[in-house]
């Protein structure tokens, strides 16, 4: 009889033990199933306001356009309990092609009752021209919706809206602050925002950008940065048959600073400078007094900014024509992205969230391509900046073909919903 007991014992104890390893598991899938099973519904919804979204044309100098956008997404966070203000620009670093006016950013904070600060960005406007909504207007065809900027970036607005929604339909606030910041000036290089975006970000535990995941849904953790260089020579002019001599050739000695500075790119580092625009002369038979030229500028390290326009101001020191004036102006349009270790630890427990779904996520840490606004909110944040969290598309900046793809939305919803509930919780570290 002991014997007996002792083992009934011990089977109790096992099926004891093995019962609350069922319950944890359970406890633990029941909440993952919830997002999931909100995901799903919330997928109607967020196509809803996309259609509203795209239906407002929104170009980096549409003024009126951006407004009505910036107040519709304003009206949105405050419906779902965020604190919500539309800004406008105070500090506005003017590059070659920025306008006089610049579209407002909204700007939302979540108050939570953790500790985990999280912030949410991507932008509203467009690079298409006004009225060309009326050829082109929201539509759905099979598992793609399309639209201009649905893709860049209209679907990231919409999808961060539905993402603080299930938030709050889930009764979830455990982090400390939860930021969302829709910038209206991407498009043209952030000139009005991009210092907002690094002020706000640069206490930031993880930044999530909802550009594009590309047709694959790739996240990224590195992106090139633009830069533009202007030259500008001042010659003197003069009749170019009867008196040559009396002039200052500008063409000759912009030719000459162009060839000098061809060999600055280093490819094997990923910095690369081309010259690609230039303009001198006015009529044929005068020599010319003034010429410009352009050049892209590209480059995978902040660094490698700062010593190619050093370079470049020390080679127009060498001057072909002593008397010439030349001048050089560098923009970093864009600073690169660079991939970091808390970046790296987020986006790979994103694989491990996708898996819960059966599919699979890749992580892209080289830079491809041009830079985006994920790229200002990492310049002085010590957290992690995570690109790429939007829907997956293709034919940004393209008429009558830019288009989302609908079976994303779930995923990316589930995605998002779950890298935030679990880095608040402390789940992702």
């Amino acid at each position: 009889m002991l014997r007996s007991h002792a083992a009934s014992s011990l089977a109790g104890s096992l099926f004891a033990s093995l019962w609350l390893v069922c319950a944890a598991t359970i406890a633990h899938a029941e909440p993952v199933a919830d997002v999931h099973a909100l995901a799903q519904k919330e997928q109607q919804p967020l196509l809803d306001t996309l259609r509203d979204l795209v239906s407002i044309e929104s170009g980096s100098k549409d003024v009126e356009g951006l407004n009505a956008i910036a107040g519709r997404v304003a009206d949105q966070l405050k419906q779902i309990g965020g604190t919500v203000e539309i800004l406008q620009p105070t500090d506005v670093y003017r590059l070659d092609d920025t306008p006089e006016t610049i579209g407002p950013a909204v700007h939302a904070v979540f108050k939570g009752s953790g500790s985990k600060k999280i912030m949410l960005i991507a932008h509203m406007d467009t690079v298409y021209l006004k009225g060309m909504l009326k050829d082109q207007p929201f539509r759905v065809d099979g598992d793609k919706a399309y639209g201009l900027g649905i893709a860049d970036d209209k679907q990231g607005v919409a999808l961060i809206l539905h993402t603080v929604a299930m938030l709050q339909k889930l009764n979830f606030r455990d982090y400390g602050t939860l930021t969302v910041l829709t910038n209206g000036d991407e498009e043209i290089s952030s000139p009005g925002w991009r210092s907002t975006l690094t002020k706000f970000a640069s206490d930031q535990d993880v930044v999530f950008s909802f550009e594009g995941g590309g047709t694959d849904g790739t996240l990224r953790l590195a992106t090139s940065g633009i830069g533009s260089a202007y030259l500008t020579v001042t010659g003197k002019s003069s009749h170019a048959g009867a008196r040559p001599e009396g002039g200052i050739n500008a063409l000759y000695e912009l030719s000459h600073q162009v060839l000098q500075m061809k060999d600055l790119s280093k490819p094997e580092q990923g910095l690369k400078l081309n010259w690609t625009v230039s303009k001198s002369g006015t009529n044929r038979n005068v020599i010319p007094a003034d010429a410009t030229a352009q050049a892209d500028a590209r480059a995978l390290k902040v660094a490698d900014f700062d010593e190619l326009e050093k370079a470049l101001q020390d080679k127009i020191k060498n001057r072909l024509l002593p008397d010439s004036k030349v001048e050089l102006k560098f923009e970093v349009r864009r600073p690169p992205l660079e991939a970091n270790d808390a970046s790296r630890r987020v986006a790979a427990y994103g694989k491990t969230i996708y898996g819960e779904i059966g599919l699979s996520l890749k992580v892209d840490e080289k830079a491809t391509g041009g830079g985006t606004d994920a790229a200002f909110a990492a310049l002085k944040t010590k957290g992690a900046v995570v690109e790429g969290m939007g829907l997956s598309g293709f034919g940004a900046h393209s008429n009558d073909a830019e288009y989302v793809q609908i079976n994303s939305i779930v995923p990316r919803l589930y995605l998002a919903t779950r890298m935030i509930m679990d880095l608040s919780t402390g789940k992702l570290k």
